[in-house]
């Protein structure tokens, strides 16, 4: 073993679990906007390309400081889906599209919950941050069962009725809750263990958070902090999210909603994207600077792009035929951009790659064979990424 038997080298290597950033922008970024921009071109639109910290690849001058990321970016050009609806889009790109078994397969977020288990700080592996409500999100976790659900952090606020009433002191609180773990046992007996190991599961992972409350207090961090990442709900997100990798939480899904810009997309995109861009570039170099970025994948994704064709009122509509994913960290090769569109960006000219493409390229980065593992329902075992599709070696470090 030599070196490696020493203590602090064990140490250390227990320390770099392979984690998740999964940014989810909900209602589809426009891909002509961000990543592969057409500029003066029937439908390229009225933005600029800007060189970028990689010679030869340019992106949208609506990103610039993602643009002095990207040699420790990757960016796929050639991602063609088939859903142009939001309810068949979301759930297909987030589960991996798997031929049909029958059975409702898990979001990605989930999947890697089981595939990879919690951090040692003891919150759930599996948190997503978003505008609007919290809670516990069973469903994404399809037939896995609801203990590999999202615990959704709504606003970014813990979940409410967290914090230990006044009147109830410390003590009497762990007396319940061993009450509470001898009648689960109890229960648990002769009854299907998914249901019972969710319902610990929440228990405990509320006394963990309750452990942990500091994680949601950005007021003590550095004012410049929030200002790199920006108050706005992204901003704040964004900066939760890293807090949380920071934590130890194995997937950390962040959603942005509101890129669904039917109409006055270019006014649209113009708030839209500054705000995506900042907390982003932010949020890499943080990573960077942390020496955690080799064990945190980092992915950029929607439900498909947005239409070259400009429609009448001056919006672009949705588009799954030819589309970009962003990707950085771990197993990821930086400073790449594989596959490409035609001149019109209409169409894929290289290989297309489908979902099931990019859930191999993701499980590849976490050194995870998705071609020989599997998951098993009731005993049956099933595919974790479509068995007919291949990753996107083109990205892979």
């Amino acid at each position: 073993m030599g070196a490696f038997a020493t203590p602090a080298v064990a140490n250390e290597l227990k320390k770099r679990r392979k984690q998740v950033l999964f940014v989810w922008l909900d209602g589809g970024m426009s891909q002509l906007e961000s990543w592969d921009p057409k500029p003066n071109t029937t439908f390229g639109g009225p933005f600029r390309a800007i060189p970028t910290s990689v010679p030869g690849i340019h992106i949208s001058e609506l990103l610039p400081d993602t643009a002095k990321q990207m040699h420790r970016l990757a960016l796929v050009r050639s991602v063609s889906t088939q859903d142009n609806s939001h309810s068949a889009g979301v759930d297909r790109i987030q589960r991996g599209d798997p031929k049909n078994r029958g059975v409702t397969y898990p979001y990605f977020g989930s999947a890697v919950a089981k595939l990879l288990g919690p951090g040692d700080g003891g919150l759930p592996p599996y948190v997503w941050v978003k505008p609007g409500n919290g809670g516990f999100i069973y469903k994404d976790a399809g037939f896995l069962g609801p203990q590999y659900g999202a615990l959704a952090l709504g606003d970014g606020k813990p979940p409410e009725n967290l914090v230990r009433p006044p009147d109830l002191p410390a003590e009497a609180d762990a007396a319940r809750n061993e009450l509470r773990k001898l009648a689960d046992k109890r229960y648990a007996a002769g009854r299907r263990t998914e249901l019972t190991e969710a319902n610990s599961f929440a228990f405990d992972t509320a006394d963990q958070l309750q452990r942990q409350l500091d994680l949601f207090d950005s007021a003590k961090l550095p004012a410049k902090d929030r200002d790199r990442y920006g108050t706005h709900d992204l901003g704040r997100h964004m900066l939760l999210a890293r807090r949380l990798l920071e934590a130890g939480v194995t997937f950390v899904k962040v959603t942005s909603y509101g890129w669904d810009t039917h109409g006055d997309h270019f006014n649209g995109t113009a708030s839209l994207h500054p705000k995506f861009d900042r907390p982003f570039a932010a949020i890499v170099q943080d990573l960077a600077d942390r020496g955690m970025l080799d064990d945190v994948l980092v992915i950029v994704a929607a439900e498909f792009g947005r239409t070259p064709r400009i429609n009448g009122h001056l919006g672009r509509d949705h588009w799954p035929e030819a589309w970009s994913v962003c990707m950085a960290g771990r197993g990821i090769k930086p400073g790449v951009a594989a596959g490409k569109t035609n001149a019109l960006g209409t169409d894929v000219a290289t290989e297309p790659h489908d979902i099931g493409h990019l859930f191999h390229t993701w499980y590849a980065a976490l050194g995870i064979d998705a071609a020989a593992k599997h998951f098993y329902n009731a005993g049956q075992p099933l595919p974790i990424a479509h068995e007919e599709m291949h990753p996107v070696k083109e990205v892979l470090a």
